[in-house]
């Protein structure tokens, strides 16, 4: 039996129970909206082990199918690095992973998620609609970093608890400078083509200047109504330091749907910026002269599933958080070295964590300090009680940096874990060093015996070869050009990070 007590259909979403009450019903507005005929097109989209939005476009009764059976995709997409090279021998026995649901780059069926179906606000004939992935027989996708996510929201449900997230996410708005594509640009699959040249889009290093801010304030408007359009729950866009640099904040919402909204945001915001005569970039830290780093804050509480009541507000006036919140906020300290790899996937996000440069370089906290990786924010009868964790880059796939939160976390509440007095001098604190490269990151996550249980150890060695085959890339690069990752990001960053982040 699927919904409400009706015979099950034949179709893969009903004979698999794949959606809820909610999402059939969800399904059947997507229907009627489509019925009104101004709906031409859609597209079909779903995350990659980078947390980039792929796609495919769909004709009407190709999607209308969609939503009974699914869409066939090729499993490529989750088989390449950064770069678009093929790491895995995808035409051998067992597709180089060992799996011989694996082998010669099979289907994936992707599977409509109802309630993310948007209408883009610049292109008001195409839908939008995330989806997850599936094997033919019904079984998700080994490597869907979304399914992952909903693994660790389905340990907090068991325990009557969710999470609350809220996006404050820094990027670079800036001017193209070159009227077309040439074949500089074009690259080969383990070597991107030459980064497009950018002009600023103003000066920069005056913090919250709102001379600077009105140079941007047609994109920044347009882009605020496009997010109103689709439904993200923007709460301010701020001129931040380097030159084009802004923040947009963004009201809590459920983990999931924040994580949704997050991949929705960037790309939204890529195609909204090229087709007003920007440029918007969600690299940490471009290879541009004066170009500060860009960071990712994630503020993340637990509320109980029955009323919504925060978890973390303290109930004794002498406690900033409650004890639940003080063990899991330990958990976070015990594996932050080890989560970086989620929370900071690429080579260049490592250029961030300096001293004294609002990003941290150990694992510590405090209340409501910015030099710190765990920031708490709230206090005793607080209901927006949350821990800000300063450490990702905007670019890191969101299902990836909020499951390694939530693992860390039920550690921390698990093992009853003690975060210690807060540092008040966080970058002279006697802790853990954050790795300051992406090699050494995999190496500490390869350690952590939590991470290699709770996502599996066959996501897990997927997950180190992906990222070490892009670090390799990076180390040849160097070697071959004779240089030294030194201080400043590289023209290979550059080139790798700044048009596909």
């Amino acid at each position: 039996m699927s919904r409400r007590g009706m015979p099950r259909s034949d179709s893969f979403i009903d004979k698999h129970g794949l959606w809820s009450d909610e999402q059939h019903s969800q399904a059947a507005a997507i229907r009627a909206r489509l019925a009104q005929g101004d709906i031409k097109l859609i597209r079909v989209a779903w995350p990659d082990p980078h947390g980039i939005s792929r796609a495919k476009l769909l004709t009407m009764p190709a999607f209308l199918g969609a939503l009974e059976n699914g869409y066939n995709i090729n499993v490529a997409t989750t088989t390449l690095d950064a770069s678009g090279a093929r790491v895995f021998g995808s035409f051998t026995r067992g597709g180089g992973m060992g799996l011989p649901e694996m082998t010669g780059s099979p289907n994936l069926i992707i599977v409509p998620d109802p309630a993310t179906f948007r209408v883009l606000p610049w292109a008001p004939d195409i839908g939008w609609i995330l989806c997850d992935e599936y094997f033919t027989d019904g079984t998700p996708f080994h490597f869907s970093t979304r399914h992952l996510l909903k693994k660790q929201l389905r340990r907090l449900a068991e325990r009557g608890m969710g999470c609350r997230v809220g996006l404050e996410v820094e990027w670079y708005l800036l001017r193209p400078a070159e009227e077309h594509l040439t074949l500089e640009h074009v690259g080969f699959p383990g070597k991107r083509g030459r980064a497009l040249r950018t002009y600023p889009a103003e000066p920069g290093f005056s913090l919250h200047s709102e001379t600077n801010f009105d140079l941007i304030q047609g994109a920044m408007s347009a882009l605020a109504d496009c997010y109103t359009a689709l439904d993200l729950p923007l709460t301010s866009i701020e001129k931040e330091w380097g030159p084009g640099q802004v923040e947009c904040t963004f009201a809590p919402e459920d983990a999931l749907r924040a994580a949704d909204n997050l991949i929705l945001f960037r790309t939204a915001t890529r195609q909204m910026a090229r087709r007003l005569g920007y440029f918007a970039t969600f690299m940490p830290r471009p290879a541009l002269a004066g170009y500060y780093s860009s960071g990712w804050h994630l503020h993340q509480s637990l509320v109980a599933k029955d009323d919504g009541r925060n978890l973390f507000t303290a109930d004794n006036k002498s406690d900033l958080i409650s004890p639940l919140a003080s063990h899991y906020l330990g958990g976070l300290l015990e594996h932050g070295v080890a989560a970086t790899p989620f929370t900071t996937p690429t080579v260049n996000g490592y250029r961030r964590f300096r001293p004294n440069s609002l990003a941290p370089d150990r694992c510590t906290w405090a209340f409501d300090h910015r030099g710190v990786m765990l920031r708490v924010l709230g206090g005793y009868g607080s209901s927006a009680t949350r821990i800000e964790n300063r450490v990702g880059e905007p670019s890191a796939n969101p299902y990836l940096f909020i499951a390694s939160q939530l693992v860390s976390g039920l550690d921390g509440i698990e093992q009853k874990r003690d975060p210690g007095p807060a540092n008040d001098e966080p970058y002279s604190a006697d802790k853990p060093r954050l790795p300051t490269n992406l090699p050494n990151a995999l190496t500490a996550l390869e350690g952590d015996d939590v991470f290699k249980t709770q996502f599996g150890p066959l996501f897990m060695d997927y997950f180190l070869k992906i990222k070490r085959t892009e670090a390799g890339r990076f180390a040849r690069w160097l070697e071959d050009n004779k240089l030294t990752a030194g201080d400043e990001p590289t023209a290979w960053e550059q080139d790798e990070y700044f048009e596909f982040f």
